[in-house]
Formats: C-alpha cells, structure tokens, sequence
C-alpha cells in the first residue's frame, strides 16, 4: 500500500481551505445577482384558502380528537412500533446529512468537474439546500410558537384538561403546541411534493404515519400535529417558490407550484 507524502495531504488541505470561501462568495454572488435581475413575482397560489383549510382541519382536530386522545393516554396497543418510528421524524435524520452535503460541496473543486458530474454535484446540493432551509426554518419557529404559546402535553390531560395554557412557561411540559416532530415531517412532505409531484400520495401517507406516532407515544394531540404537518409543508413550498426565483432546480409557473427543471437528476442517466 502507498502511503501519500504528509506534503501532499497537507496541499490539498491547504487548497480545501482556500477553495471554501471562494466557493461561498461565488454561490453568494449569483444569488445576489439573480434576485437583482428577477423581480418578486410569485406564482399566485391560493394562501388564504390553504390557511383557512389548515386551520379547519386543526380546529377539527382539536373538536373531535384531543379529548378522546387525552383520555386514552398510554394506553395505545401499538405505543412500541410508535416509539421506534417517531425516531424518525427528528429533524437531525435530515438536518445532518444535508449539512455535510453543504459542506461537501463547498470544500468541491466544481470547475475540475465534467458537465455531467457537475449537474449531478449541483442537484445534490440544491436539494440539501432545499430540505436545510425548510426543515431548519420551519424548526426554529416552530419551537419559538411552542414555548410561546405553552399548551400542556397529554400527558397532563387529567390535571389540566385538553386546553391549558402556559405562555412562556419555557417548560417541555408546556411545549405541546404545534408538535415539533410533525412540523419536520410536513416539510419532508413539501420538499417531497416539489421534487416528485407524481409520488405526492405516497409521500403524504410516509410522513404522516410518522407525524401521527407523535400521537400515539403520548408526546402530542391530534390537533399539535395537524397544527405542526401545515406549517412544516408550508416552509417547504415557500423555500420552493424562493428557489424557483433563482432558478436552482425549479422554474416558476404563472400559477401554482414551481415545476422541477428537465435537468434534473440524482442519478448519473445509463449511457
């Protein structure tokens, strides 16, 4: 086995370190120049009407649902599977991997790369760019509404009842509402819509298995996670809109959601 001179190592070190900045100014640079030039038109989707939707279907959860799940606390058949696949629905599953590839991608040499392995470099760190900002983005303020807002867990059903209220109480007692888990998985949901709009039922059934484990582990009601699925999705398809202005793996549409580039792919096509 050859074993490279520490020389060697330490030059490719040292050029990694010089690349990254400039990788980072140049990405900066067409941002600025593209938001310049390319004004806000956004397509005209009907926000009002899925807010309005959003909050009906929470209300309606929380009408029906939160107190049978309240009194029925623990006592799930299947609170073991549910607690194995809630794992799934934490943020870092999505958060870490799409940090790395950020960082991977910034330490790249992208102008020694062929146009077919740059097309390829270039979708992968889009799409962690996408899954980072709206998972990430929906995560902070979604735990700034919890703790804001300080409804009682499930667990506290027969001390404080289904609506019990602690506004900064800053206490993961009082962190219920919206649910922390479901806000990833609906926007897991949304980045999914955009990047395979065909596929959208099956990934709506995926994520919100995993957003209602949060139910039945005793964590969250119904209405937290309905509350927390809309507000993840929506981070996404706002992170799309954004990402269709700029041209990176989308183009914009006079209505509706942005529509995936033909040049897309994540998989180098069979020669």
């Amino acid at each position: 086995m050859l074993v490279k001179p520490r020389s060697s190592v330490s030059a490719r070190l040292l050029a990694m370190g010089r690349r990254s900045p400039d990788n980072f100014r140049d990405t900066m640079r067409i941002v600025r120049r593209r938001f310049a030039v390319r004004p806000a038109r956004y397509p005209n989707i009907a926000w009002p009407v899925w807010g309005l939707a959003w909050l009906l279907l929470t209300a309606a959860a929380f009408v029906l649902l939160d107190a049978p799940a309240g009194m029925v606390h623990g006592q799930w058949s299947g609170a073991r599977l549910a607690e194995f696949l809630t794992q799934f629905a934490l943020g870092g599953w999505y958060l870490i991997p799409s940090a790395l590839l950020l960082v991977a991608a910034n330490l790249t040499d992208w102008r020694s790369l062929s146009r077919r392995s740059l097309m390829l470099v270039y979708n992968w760190t889009c799409v962690a760019f996408l899954v980072l900002s709206s998972v990430g983005l929906s995560g902070l303020l979604v735990n700034v509404l919890k703790y804001a807002i300080g409804r009682a867990r499930p667990l506290y059903f027969q001390d404080f009842g289904v609506l019990a209220l602690h506004p900064f109480a800053f206490d993961a007692r009082f962190a219920g509402f919206p649910s922390g888990h479901a806000t990833t998985m609906g926007a897991v949901f949304g980045v999914l819509l955009l990047l395979f709009p065909r596929r959208w039922t099956i990934a709506l059934v995926i994520t919100a298995c995993f957003a209602s484990t949060r139910v039945f582990v005793g964590a969250h009601y119904p209405s937290d996670t309905v509350a927390g699925f809309g507000l993840g999705c929506a981070f996404a398809v706002a992170c799309g809109l954004v990402f269709a202005r700029l041209g990176f793996i989308f183009r914009p549409t006079p209505s509706g959601l942005p529509v995936r580039k033909a040049s897309f792919r994540l998989i180098a096509p069979q020669r």
